[in-house]
C-alpha cells in the first residue's frame, strides 16, 4: 500500500548521490513512492551540498524555489551537508522548510517524515501559519554502521558508485568536510563485499569506489594498507565485474602494494583520481597538505612504469591565501612536467571555521580568475595532445547512450560526469563494452568507429 509520494533532489557530488539513493530505498521500503515532479509529491526533499560557497548558493536556490511553490499540504525537508553545518541558518534563510536533517543521520529519513506528518498542517491562505521546523541533527559516531540494510550505492546505467567510508580525518586547512562529516568511519569489509555481489547481480559493469579519501579505508578498523586489502577481496568476490575504478586517493597513501594491486588485476582500471591541490611546498604547507613533491614525482613515475596506460586525474586550488606569482608559476611548471590526463581547478573559497580562516581571503577575485584561466588553458592543451596520441588506437568503451546513429560512451580514462566521452559512429547496445578505433581527438572527448 502506497503511503504517499516524495520528490528528492540530490545536489553535489557522487557521495551525496549515494546518500540520496539510500534515503530513497528507505522511503520506498516503508511504502512511499518516488515521483519525478515536485507538484505530484506530498514530501519534497533536497539533499544539499555545503562544501564551498557556490555549492551552498545552489542549495539555497533550490530550497527557496521549492518553498515558493510549496502547497500547504506538502512538506519540505532540507537534508545533507548544508543542513548538518548550518541547520538554523537554513531555517532562517528559507522560510517554509519543515524539517532539517543532517548528513550524518540520513538513515533517519523515515522517522523524520513520520514525525512531520504527525504535526498539524498550517492553514492555507495568504496569511498561512508559520511553524517551526523539526530539527534532527544528532551527533552520531555510528554513521556507516547502522544503515538499516540498504545498498550504499548510486547506480547510473551500467555503473555504480559504492561508498566504502564516510568522513575524513585529514586536517587540510581549506576543507570543511571534517566539520560536516566528522572523522573517517570505514564500512565493514564483509558488507562491502556483499554489496559488490549485489551490484554484480544487478548487471553492473563498472564499480566505482568512493569516499572522502579511499586510500584511508580501514585505518579506523585497525587495518594496515586496508584499501589494498579491500581491492584484493573485491576482485576475488566479483571477478565478473569488468571495471573497478578508484576515485579520491590521498597523496602519500598510494602504497607500493596498492600499485601492485592495480598492475596485477586487469579489473582495476589504470586510472587514478588523486587531488594534489598545489605544487609549491610553501603553499601546501599553508594548506596543511603533504608537501613532499619528491614523493609525488617518484610515486607517479613508479605507477607509470608499472601501469604504462595509466590515466591520472587531479585537482588544484588557485588563489590560496599567500599564493605568490612565483608559487603559481611553480604550479604551472609542475603541470607542464607531469602532463596529467585530466586536471580541474577551483578558485579558493573562503570557509569560516576552517583552519585557513585566519589567513583571510586576500587575493583579489580578478587575480584568482586570471590564474584559473591560465591553468585551464595549459591543461586543455596538454589534454588535447594526450588525446591525440590515441588516434589510431583501439579502446574499450562502455556505451551509455545513443541517438540517430551515434553512440556515446566512456573509456577507462573517463570517470562519469567529470571526464570526457567517446563519440562512436553507429549503433551500440547501451551497457555494452565494445572495442572502438579512435579516429579523432578534442581537448576532452574522442571520436571513433566500431
Amino acid at each position: 500500500m502506497i503511503r504517499t509520494t516524495f520528490h528528492l533532489v540530490s545536489l553535489g557530488c557522487a557521495k551525496n548521490s549515494v546518500d540520496s539513493d539510500s534515503m530513497t530505498q528507505l522511503l520506498e521500503r516503508d511504502g512511499y513512492q518516488a515521483v519525478g515532479a515536485s507538484q505530484q509529491a506530498s514530501i519534497l526533499i533536497v539533499n544539499t551540498c555545503g562544501f564551498i560557497s557556490s555549492a551552498r548558493e545552489e542549495s539555497y536556490s533550490m530550497l527557496r524555489a521549492l518553498a515558493k511553490i510549496k502547497r500547504p499540504d506538502q512538506l519540505l525537508i532540507a537534508a545533507g551537508c548544508l543542513t548538518q553545518r548550518y541547520g538554523e541558518e537554513v531555517a532562517r534563510q528559507v522560510p517554509g522548510v519543515d524539517g532539517i536533517l543532517g548528513t550524518r543521520r540520513w538513515m533517519d529519513i523515515v522517522e523524520v517524515v513520520r514525525q512531520l506528518r504527525k504535526k498539524p498542517q498550517p492553514s492555507a491562505g495568504p496569511r498561512q501559519a508559520k511553524r517551526d521546523p523539526l530539527y534532527h541533527l544528532p551527533e552520531s559516531p555510528t554513521i556507516g554502521r547502522d544503515e538499516n540494510g540498504v545498498l550504499r550505492a548510486a547506480i547510473a546505467g551500467a555503473s555504480a558508485y559504492l561508498k566504502i567510508a564516510d568522513g575524513c580525518r585529514r586536517s587540510c586547512a581549506f576543507c570543511a568536510v571534517p566539520l560536516i562529516k566528522g572523522s573517517t568511519i570505514s564500512r565493514p569489509l564483509g558488507t562491502l563485499l556483499q554489496e559488490a555481489r549485489q551490484l554484480r547481480d544487478l548487471g553492473i559493469r563498472e564499480l566505482i569506489l568512493i569516499a572522502q579519501d579511499t586510500t584511508d579505508y580501514g585505518h579506523d578498523l585497525g587495518m594496515q594498507d586496508g584499501f589494498a586489502t579491500l581491492l584484493d577481496q573485491i576482485t576475488a568476490a566479483v571477478p565478473e565485474v569488468d571495471w573497478i575504478r578508484i576515485l579520491y586517493a590521498f597523496p602519500g597513501y598510494v602504497t607500493d602494494r596498492l600499485i601492485d594491486m592495480m598492475s596485477s588485476h586487469p579489473q582495476i582500471l589504470p586510472y587514478l583520481d588523486i587531488p594534489l591541490q598545489h605544487a609549491a611546498p610553501a603553499v601546501l604547507t599553508r594548506m596543511r597538505r603533504p608537501a613532499n613533491i619528491d614523493w609525488v614525482l617518484n610515486t607517479i613515475s613508479k605507477m607509470r612504469s608499472k601501469l604504462p596506460k595509466l590515466a591520472i586525474r587531479t585537482t588544484f586550488i588557485v588563489g590560496y591565501p599567500g599564493e605568490t606569482d612565483e608559487e603559481f608559476q611553480m604550479l604551472l611548471d609542475f603541470i607542464k612536467e607531469m602532463r596529467f590526463d585530466r586536471a580541474g581547478a577551483f578558485q579558493f573559497s573562503f570557509e569560516a571555521g576552517t583552519a585557513s580562516e585566519v589567513l583571510g581571503d586576500p587575493i583579489p577575485a580578478a587575480v584568482k580568475e586570471e590564474r584559473y584561466r591560465r591553468l585551464m588553458e595549459l591543461q586543455q592543451s596538454i589534454s588535447l595532445q594526450i588525446n591525440q596520441s590515441y588516434v589510431g588506437q583501439k579502446l574499450d568503451v562502455l556505451i551509455e547512450g545513443q541517438n540517430e546513429g551515434i553512440a556515446i560512451g566512456r573509456s577507462f580514462r573517463d570517470a562519469p560526469e567529470i571526464d570526457g566521452y567517446v563519440v562512436v559512429e553507429g549503433i551500440a547496445e547501451i551497457g555494452s563494452i565494445i572495442p572502438v578505433k579512435i579516429t579523432g581527438a578534442m581537448a576532452y572527448d574522442l571520436t571513433g568507429i566500431r
